[in-house]
């Protein structure tokens, strides 16, 4: 059984349908056209659409700075060209085609934040809201320009996104001024860290700018750590939940998934959530380059 969004019937129909796989009981997007994406992995870096110059040609969803057509932007949203969603937009991060959070201004990384907070609650009666971004090849970016991207779901198709029961998944913790960071026990990955709110949260769209504020502080730093951890620009993910009670959770992407966790979705953590905590405890407020690079280096690179 297919189901195949009426939202683009009329307009891009066959850029992608949604199609329930019944034997294994999970979701499927189809979306052939996204192969026809650049892509820096196979060495198709095109005149980057995002910097000044060319970012002026194509439609813009939203903007923080400036006017409409004009380069002096600090942010824009655009529609993606490669849609798998009735809705699909990319969030630009900045000017720069090659700073992302862990080197530009807080202030900066404030905005980003903001700027998922207004698309979130410009689309939440549309679907299911999920914010990502991608970053590196093995992460899978496609273009290196930073940026981030939101899609919207509709709301008959299940996401299984994991909800924790924060009590029972950490054993020890950090703490900012709104926000619990954390490795959950039962992490898939090696080194994956969450950030929840303290109190008891709504959807990401109810972020206060105070939120943000201590949010954009403690994403600068884990990317910052990791990035010296698993070396100079580490490939991750990232993304925001969905639903009620969200987090944002940070995954590092150099670990290779094997045959057994593909075929059985029964993850190997190679990585002991109780290592990742305390080395985020350790270097959080103040990063001791010297011990990260010579002593606090990953060493989980092989398939399982």
């Amino acid at each position: 059984m297919q189901f195949t969004s009426h939202l683009l019937l009329n307009k891009i129909a066959m850029d992608f349908k949604f199609i329930k796989n019944f034997a294994a009981n999970k979701w499927v997007i189809f979306s052939p056209r996204r192969s026809a994406r650049p892509d820096i992995a196979n060495g198709e870096e095109p005149h980057c659409p995002f910097c000044y110059g060319n970012d002026s040609k194509e439609k813009e969803s939203y903007r923080v700075g400036g006017n409409a057509g004009e380069d002096n932007w600090q942010i824009i949203v655009k529609p993606n060209k490669f849609v798998f969603a009735p809705i699909h937009e990319l969030v630009i991060h900045s000017p720069d085609h090659h700073k992302n959070f862990d080197e530009l201004p807080l202030s900066q990384n404030e905005l980003i934040l903001k700027t998922y907070r207004e698309r979130f609650k410009a689309h939440q009666d549309k679907g299911q809201v999920f914010i990502f971004h991608n970053h590196g090849t093995e992460g899978g970016a496609s273009l290196p320009h930073p940026h981030s991207q939101i899609v919207v779901i509709p709301d008959f198709v299940k996401l299984e996104v994991p909800e924790v029961d924060f009590s029972k998944e950490k054993e020890d913790y950090l703490e900012t001024e709104n926000f619990i960071i954390f490795a959950p026990i039962s992490s898939q990955w090696p080194d994956e860290a969450w950030i929840a709110p303290k109190k008891e949260a709504g959807f990401y769209s109810e972020i206060t700018d105070e939120e943000v504020k201590d949010l954009a502080k403690a994403l600068y730093r884990l990317v910052q750590i990791f990035d010296l951890r698993h070396g100079q620009e580490f490939p991750y993910n990232f993304y925001i939940s969905p639903f009620k009670n969200w987090y944002l959770r940070i995954i590092p992407r150099q670990k290779v998934l094997g045959g057994f966790e593909v075929g059985t979705n029964v993850w190997v953590n190679t990585q002991d959530p109780r290592e990742t905590i305390a080395f985020i405890k350790e270097h959080f407020e103040a990063p001791n380059e010297e011990k990260i690079r010579n002593e606090h280096r990953a060493k989980y690179h092989k398939a399982v």
